[in-house]
């Protein structure tokens, strides 16, 4: 899986939840290195920091989905946020995630809904 997020300990700590449940983790600290990483490689599932500086998630997302299937467009994304009111979650599903997690992170929450996408088992 690829997770996307530009805080340093936020990012280790993802890829510390996610390891210790078995996922083969791929990170990137910035949007711009997230849609490199995917123009080289097809995650499972993508995992994506919403707010971050110059582009945001939803960037990211909005890129993947213009993708045929062949070039990823189907990959299942998951939203991190801190925003995490009603319309906040429904912003996310809207616009092509499939699945919203608030921050702080819980880290069962996160391998369930990890879990839910892919053959990652809690």
């Amino acid at each position: 899986m690829l997770v996307v997020e530009d805080d340093p300990d936020t990012l280790d700590m993802l890829r510390f939840i996610l390891d210790k449940w078995g996922a083969e983790v791929v990170t990137a600290a910035s949007a711009g290195e997230a849609l490199e990483t995917l123009e080289r490689w097809r995650p499972d599932v993508l995992v994506s920091d919403l707010a971050m500086p110059d582009q945001d998630g939803y960037a990211i997302d909005r890129q993947l989905r213009s993708h045929g299937r062949e070039r990823g467009g189907d990959i299942p994304a998951v939203a991190l946020t801190a925003y995490h009111q009603a319309e906040d979650r429904m912003r996310a599903l809207s616009a092509g995630f499939q699945k919203h997690v608030s921050k702080p992170v819980d880290p069962k929450e996160l391998v369930a809904v990890v879990a839910s996408l892919t053959r990652l088992t809690p």
